[in-house]
C-alpha cells in the first residue's frame, strides 16, 4: 500500500512522479497496490483523488489520531505540529497494508511529495 504527504494543492503530475519513482525504488509496480492512504484532510485534494482514480485504487483518508497511533521509524515534530501527527505517509501505508504490516519503502520526498510503501508482513 502506498501512503502519501503532499501540501494542499499539489499537482497530480507531481504526486504521479513520487509515487512511480517510490514504486521503482521498492522494485514494485502499480499492479501491487491497492490503496492510496493519506491522512483525511487530504484525501479530497483533486491530485490524490485523480491518482487513485487512474490507477483503479481504493483512496483511504485516515484522521491523525489513527495515524499517530502507528509505531513509525520516521516520525518527525514539525509534521506533527502542522497536521496532529508525527507521520503521514509511512503511518498511512501501515494502516492501509493493515496487522502485520512492514514498510517495503520507508518515507522517501520526490518532487516535494512524501511516499512509503508497506505491504502486509506474509505471516500476518
Amino acid at each position: 500500500m502506498v501512503g502519501v504527504g503532499a501540501r494542499p494543492g499539489t499537482a497530480e503530475a507531481d504526486i504521479r512522479s513520487a509515487v512511480d519513482e517510490a514504486l521503482a525504488a521498492a522494485g514494485l509496480d502499480g499492479a501491487q497496490v491497492g490503496v492510496l492512504a493519506t491522512i483525511d484532510r487530504r484525501a479530497e485534494e483533486p491530485g490524490l483523488r485523480g491518482l487513485a482514480a487512474e490507477r483503479g485504487w481504493r483512496l483511504a483518508g485516515l484522521p491523525a489520531a489513527e495515524l499517530a497511533a502507528r509505531d513509525v521509524p520516521n516520525g518527525n515534530g514539525t509534521v506533527a505540529a502542522a497536521v496532529g501527527t508525527p507521520s503521514v505517509a509511512e503511518a498511512a501505508a501501515m494502516a492501509a497494508a493493515g496487522g502485520g504490516a512492514t514498510l517495503v519503502l520507508p518515507k522517501k520526498v520526490f518532487h516535494r511529495v512524501t511516499v512509503a510503501i508497506a505491504r502486509k508482513h506474509r505471516d500476518a
